[in-house]
Protein backbone atom coordinates (compact mmCIF):
# COMPACT_ATOMS: atom_id res chain seq x y z
CA UNK A 1 0.00 0.00 0.00
CA UNK A 2 1.06 3.45 -0.91
CA UNK A 3 1.89 6.56 2.08
CA UNK A 4 1.06 10.37 1.60
CA UNK A 5 1.17 13.57 2.63
CA UNK A 6 -2.13 15.17 3.74
CA UNK A 7 -1.76 19.13 3.96
CA UNK A 8 -3.92 21.72 4.81
CA UNK A 9 -3.45 24.99 2.77
CA UNK A 10 -3.84 28.66 4.54
CA UNK A 11 -1.22 28.99 7.06
CA UNK A 12 0.66 26.68 4.90
CA UNK A 13 1.00 26.55 1.57
CA UNK A 14 -0.25 30.11 1.41
CA UNK A 15 -0.43 33.19 4.39
CA UNK A 16 -3.23 34.15 6.14
CA UNK A 17 -4.28 37.42 5.21
CA UNK A 18 -5.59 40.02 7.84
CA UNK A 19 -9.07 40.93 7.16
CA UNK A 20 -10.00 44.67 9.06
CA UNK A 21 -13.43 43.62 8.98
CA UNK A 22 -13.21 40.75 11.46
CA UNK A 23 -9.62 41.68 12.70
CA UNK A 24 -8.42 38.34 12.29
CA UNK A 25 -6.25 36.81 9.79
CA UNK A 26 -7.78 34.64 7.32
CA UNK A 27 -7.79 32.77 3.93
CA UNK A 28 -7.29 35.06 1.10
CA UNK A 29 -10.75 36.30 -0.75
CA UNK A 30 -9.02 38.03 -3.33
CA UNK A 31 -6.61 36.64 -5.99
CA UNK A 32 -4.49 39.43 -5.41
CA UNK A 33 -3.85 38.69 -1.55
CA UNK A 34 -2.96 34.93 -2.65
CA UNK A 35 0.74 34.27 -2.64
CA UNK A 36 2.61 31.34 -1.63
CA UNK A 37 5.56 30.94 1.13
CA UNK A 38 8.94 30.41 -0.49
CA UNK A 39 9.70 26.84 1.00
CA UNK A 40 6.51 25.03 -0.98
CA UNK A 41 8.50 23.97 -3.72
CA UNK A 42 11.43 22.65 -2.19
CA UNK A 43 9.60 20.76 1.00
CA UNK A 44 7.15 19.08 -1.53
CA UNK A 45 10.15 18.04 -4.21
CA UNK A 46 11.36 16.48 -1.33
CA UNK A 47 8.49 14.32 -0.09
CA UNK A 48 8.13 13.67 -3.71
CA UNK A 49 11.34 12.30 -3.99
CA UNK A 50 10.83 9.92 -0.75
CA UNK A 51 7.54 8.06 -2.72
CA UNK A 52 4.82 10.52 -0.96
CA UNK A 53 1.90 10.78 -2.67
CA UNK A 54 0.74 14.86 -1.54
CA UNK A 55 -3.10 16.18 -1.22
CA UNK A 56 -4.52 19.33 -0.35
CA UNK A 57 -7.01 19.21 1.67
CA UNK A 58 -9.14 22.38 2.98
CA UNK A 59 -11.82 24.47 4.12
CA UNK A 60 -12.83 27.79 2.24
CA UNK A 61 -15.69 28.42 3.95
CA UNK A 62 -15.56 32.52 2.65
CA UNK A 63 -18.72 32.56 0.29
CA UNK A 64 -20.61 30.77 2.44
CA UNK A 65 -20.13 33.23 4.72
CA UNK A 66 -20.96 35.82 2.58
CA UNK A 67 -17.14 37.10 2.74
CA UNK A 68 -16.09 37.08 -1.29
CA UNK A 69 -17.33 35.13 -4.09
CA UNK A 70 -17.08 31.42 -4.85
CA UNK A 71 -15.15 32.57 -8.09
CA UNK A 72 -12.43 34.65 -6.35
CA UNK A 73 -12.10 31.71 -4.43
CA UNK A 74 -11.52 29.08 -7.48
CA UNK A 75 -9.43 31.96 -8.93
CA UNK A 76 -6.87 31.80 -6.14
CA UNK A 77 -7.37 27.88 -6.30
CA UNK A 78 -6.39 28.05 -9.98
CA UNK A 79 -3.69 30.46 -8.69
CA UNK A 80 -2.15 27.30 -6.89
CA UNK A 81 -2.77 24.68 -9.23
CA UNK A 82 -0.75 26.88 -11.90
CA UNK A 83 2.23 27.82 -9.68
CA UNK A 84 2.61 23.93 -8.58
CA UNK A 85 2.12 21.82 -11.64
CA UNK A 86 4.76 24.50 -13.48
CA UNK A 87 7.37 23.30 -11.01
CA UNK A 88 6.32 20.00 -11.90
CA UNK A 89 3.18 18.45 -10.67
CA UNK A 90 3.85 18.01 -7.33
CA UNK A 91 0.19 17.89 -6.02
CA UNK A 92 -1.96 14.81 -6.77
CA UNK A 93 -4.91 16.09 -5.93
CA UNK A 94 -7.02 18.80 -4.75
CA UNK A 95 -9.70 18.91 -1.97
CA UNK A 96 -11.51 21.94 -0.98
CA UNK A 97 -15.15 21.90 1.16
CA UNK A 98 -17.47 24.98 0.43
CA UNK A 99 -19.36 25.10 3.17
CA UNK A 100 -20.20 26.05 6.43
CA UNK A 101 -22.65 25.05 9.22
CA UNK A 102 -23.50 28.85 9.65
CA UNK A 103 -23.00 29.81 6.32
CA UNK A 104 -25.21 32.56 4.67
CA UNK A 105 -25.67 31.21 1.46
CA UNK A 106 -28.21 28.38 1.62
CA UNK A 107 -26.58 26.29 -0.82
CA UNK A 108 -23.71 25.84 1.34
CA UNK A 109 -25.14 26.51 4.64
CA UNK A 110 -25.40 23.44 6.94
CA UNK A 111 -23.21 20.03 8.33
CA UNK A 112 -21.40 18.04 5.94
CA UNK A 113 -18.56 15.28 6.04
CA UNK A 114 -16.15 16.81 3.78
CA UNK A 115 -15.17 19.68 6.13
CA UNK A 116 -12.65 19.37 9.03
CA UNK A 117 -12.67 17.77 11.25
CA UNK A 118 -15.02 15.30 8.67
CA UNK A 119 -13.08 12.46 7.08
CA UNK A 120 -14.64 12.50 3.79
CA UNK A 121 -12.26 13.88 1.77
CA UNK A 122 -9.46 11.63 3.44
CA UNK A 123 -11.07 8.53 3.10
CA UNK A 124 -12.11 9.10 -0.49
CA UNK A 125 -8.43 9.51 -1.36
CA UNK A 126 -7.45 6.25 0.64
CA UNK A 127 -9.83 4.12 -1.28
CA UNK A 128 -8.51 5.97 -4.56
CA UNK A 129 -5.11 5.82 -3.86
CA UNK A 130 -4.18 2.44 -1.92
CA UNK A 131 -3.23 4.41 0.91
CA UNK A 132 -2.32 3.13 4.18
CA UNK A 133 -3.13 5.33 6.81
CA UNK A 134 -0.85 4.34 9.58
CA UNK A 135 1.76 5.08 6.67
CA UNK A 136 0.78 8.85 6.28
CA UNK A 137 0.96 12.41 7.52
CA UNK A 138 -1.43 15.66 8.07
CA UNK A 139 0.09 18.98 8.07
CA UNK A 140 -1.57 21.53 9.23
CA UNK A 141 -1.66 25.06 11.42
CA UNK A 142 -5.21 24.14 13.46
CA UNK A 143 -6.77 21.60 15.78
CA UNK A 144 -9.17 20.79 13.07
CA UNK A 145 -6.53 19.23 11.24
CA UNK A 146 -4.99 17.16 14.11
CA UNK A 147 -8.35 15.68 14.65
CA UNK A 148 -8.63 14.21 11.22
CA UNK A 149 -5.37 12.25 12.46
CA UNK A 150 -7.48 10.71 16.14
CA UNK A 151 -10.08 9.71 13.15
CA UNK A 152 -7.74 8.28 10.40
CA UNK A 153 -5.09 7.07 12.67
CA UNK A 154 -2.44 9.05 10.44
CA UNK A 155 0.48 11.29 12.19
CA UNK A 156 0.32 14.80 12.28
CA UNK A 157 2.57 18.14 12.27
CA UNK A 158 1.18 20.98 13.44
CA UNK A 159 2.78 24.11 11.86
CA UNK A 160 3.62 27.25 14.47
CA UNK A 161 1.65 29.44 12.77
CA UNK A 162 1.56 33.05 14.98
CA UNK A 163 -1.36 33.86 12.68
CA UNK A 164 -3.38 30.49 13.92
CA UNK A 165 -2.80 30.10 17.29
CA UNK A 166 -6.36 31.13 18.29
CA UNK A 167 -6.90 27.99 16.88
CA UNK A 168 -4.65 25.57 17.68
CA UNK A 169 -3.60 24.55 21.13
CA UNK A 170 -6.19 22.26 22.27
CA UNK A 171 -5.15 18.80 20.36
CA UNK A 172 -1.63 17.64 20.87
CA UNK A 173 0.11 17.22 17.66
CA UNK A 174 2.80 14.21 16.94
CA UNK A 175 5.38 16.33 15.80
CA UNK A 176 5.49 20.34 15.56
CA UNK A 177 7.09 22.65 12.68
CA UNK A 178 8.02 25.91 11.98
CA UNK A 179 6.80 25.98 8.27
CA UNK A 180 6.22 23.36 5.52
CA UNK A 181 9.51 22.56 5.21
CA UNK A 182 10.90 22.13 8.45
CA UNK A 183 7.86 19.53 8.37
CA UNK A 184 8.96 17.90 5.52
CA UNK A 185 12.76 17.13 7.11
CA UNK A 186 10.81 15.61 10.14
CA UNK A 187 8.91 13.09 7.58
CA UNK A 188 11.81 12.18 5.93
CA UNK A 189 13.87 11.86 9.14
CA UNK A 190 11.11 9.43 10.53
CA UNK A 191 10.78 7.25 7.73
CA UNK A 192 14.48 6.92 7.78
CA UNK A 193 14.84 6.26 11.48
CA UNK A 194 12.24 3.64 10.89
CA UNK A 195 13.88 2.00 8.19
CA UNK A 196 17.09 1.64 9.97
CA UNK A 197 15.23 0.33 13.22
CA UNK A 198 13.57 -2.57 10.42
CA UNK A 199 17.31 -3.11 9.47
CA UNK A 200 18.49 -3.49 12.75
CA UNK A 201 15.49 -6.32 13.55
CA UNK A 202 16.55 -8.17 11.14
CA UNK A 203 19.97 -8.20 11.15
CA UNK A 204 19.86 -9.22 15.09
CA UNK A 205 17.50 -11.98 14.02
CA UNK A 206 19.66 -12.99 11.76
CA UNK A 207 22.39 -13.10 13.87
CA UNK A 208 19.95 -15.24 16.53
CA UNK A 209 19.64 -17.47 14.25
CA UNK A 210 23.30 -18.34 12.95
CA UNK A 211 23.96 -18.46 16.68
CA UNK A 212 21.06 -21.11 17.47
CA UNK A 213 22.75 -23.00 14.58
Amino acid sequence: MSRAVFLDRDGVINPLVYNPETNEYESPHYPEDFSIYPTVIRALRKLKEQGYYLFIVSNQPSYAKGKTSLENIKAIEQLLAEYVDSNGELIDKYYYCYHHPDGVIEEYSGACGCRKPGTLFIKEAVRQFGLNEKECWFIGDRDTDVKCRKSMGMRTILIRNKHSVKNAGKETSDEYASDIYEASIIIIGRKENELQGVHRAIHERNDGNHTNN
